[in-house]
């Protein structure tokens, strides 16, 4: 899979090339002066997060490492990317998403760190973690638990607390927050189920669970849990309807007021 979508990402580059020279060196660094998709990912992110404590070289071989160590962290990649360019209008090609696209940069940065995280090198997750906040405005927590096909859309202000998990086709919008209540210790933060749509700014918190093919709707406040194929709004969150289809993840349909 990573073979061809890298060969899709080359042919986009090309034509892209002939209607912006001035992009050249760009395209060149970053797409053609590498022989797969890991390594143009592990370049790229290393290039967004290096510092003077840990220099480009060591973050590009601390990603290459990781995502040659399990290979499922690029079947996670290639599903996001995917994801993003099949639910975003505004994406032209694949290219445009892993070049530009900070959301999807974001969660691959933090795929690294929680492998890192299961590798017991907590301090260096956690470091990661801080450079991924500061960069891309997006705070995940090494240990929290995502799955693949997730879309992180224009990504700022997004917060995904330790002790989260979220499965496979959710799209989640900027400024949403998933977390936990007060000094609670232990599993505090949200459960979010596939093919789930958080609208932006939303805030689900506390060790609830957001049933598959939900749809939080805009600016929400969620403190129980949401049922199954049902949508919620407001402040405290209340039932307000039903998604138009099984997966609003994928339909990224956010109107309030469509009904099976």
């Amino acid at each position: 899979m990573a073979d061809k979508l890298w060969t899709t990402i080359k042919a986009e580059i090309d034509e892209q090339i002939m209607h912006e020279p001035v992009l050249v060196s760009f395209f060149s660094k970053r797409i053609h002066q590498h022989e797969s998709l890991e390594s143009a990912i592990s370049d790229l992110l290393a290039s967004k997060l290096a510092s003077d404590d840990v220099p480009l070289s060591t973050l590009r071989q601390l990603f290459s490492e990781a995502l040659s160590s399990d290979p499922a962290i690029m079947q996670s990649i290639i599903a996001d990317l995917r994801a993003t360019k099949q639910r975003d209008p505004a994406v032209r090609a694949h290219a445009d998403v892993l070049l530009y696209y900070k959301g999807f940069q974001a969660l691959q940065a933090y795929r690294v760190a929680n492998w890192l995280w299961h590798q017991e090198r907590e301090n260096l997750a956690l470091y990661l973690q801080s450079l991924i906040s500061e960069v891309f405005s997006v705070d995940i927590h090494p240990a929290a638990r995502i799955g693949s096909g997730i879309m992180v859309d224009h990504a700022t202000g997004i917060v995904i607390g330790e002790t989260s998990v979220l499965e496979d086709n959710i799209s989640i919008m900027q400024g949403v927050t998933l977390g936990g209540t007060g000094k609670i210790s232990g599993d505090r933060h949200p459960k979010i189920r596939s093919g789930v749509l958080i609208g932006s700014n939303a805030i689900i918190i506390g060790n609830v669970t957001v049933g598959e093919g939900a749809k939080i709707g805009a600016g929400s406040v969620v403190l129980s849990d949401v049922e199954s194929h049902t949508t919620v709004a407001g402040i405290p969150a209340v039932v307000v309807g039903k998604p138009s289809g099984a997966q609003p993840a994928l339909d990224m349909n956010h109107d309030l007021n469509t009904q099976d």
